[in-house]
């Protein structure tokens, strides 16, 4: 039986629930967000292509977010995963963007 110190270092799957719903939530209004932009200014404009490749960086990273959820519940392994995940997101988008590596 596990001790209350053990419990403590995992997530509880009511937690789980609701931060998935949350995280999906919040990429699906990223990928909103641009064409929201695009009505009010002539500086963003996305084609489909642009469209495309962000939602499968989404799909990409919330996918990977959602493995490391079921490989352990541990609070640091997610997290960890979560936070390198995240930096691979915006490093990748920060190249696609203004091409930082190898200029």
């Amino acid at each position: 039986m596990p001790s209350e110190a053990g419990t403590a270092r995992h997530f509880p799957e009511p937690t789980i629930a609701k931060t998935r719903r949350v995280l999906w939530s919040l990429a699906a209004l990223m990928l909103l967000a641009p064409a929201v932009a695009m009505l009010f200014t002539a500086e963003v404009r996305w084609d489909a292509a642009d469209f495309l490749l962000f939602a499968a960086m989404l799909l990409v990273a919330g996918g990977l977010v959602e493995l490391a959820v079921r490989i352990s519940r541990h609070r640091v392994f997610v997290l960890g995963a979560m936070l390198i995940v995240g930096l691979a997101f915006l490093l990748f988008w920060a190249e696609l963007a203004v091409g930082l590596i190898g200029g």
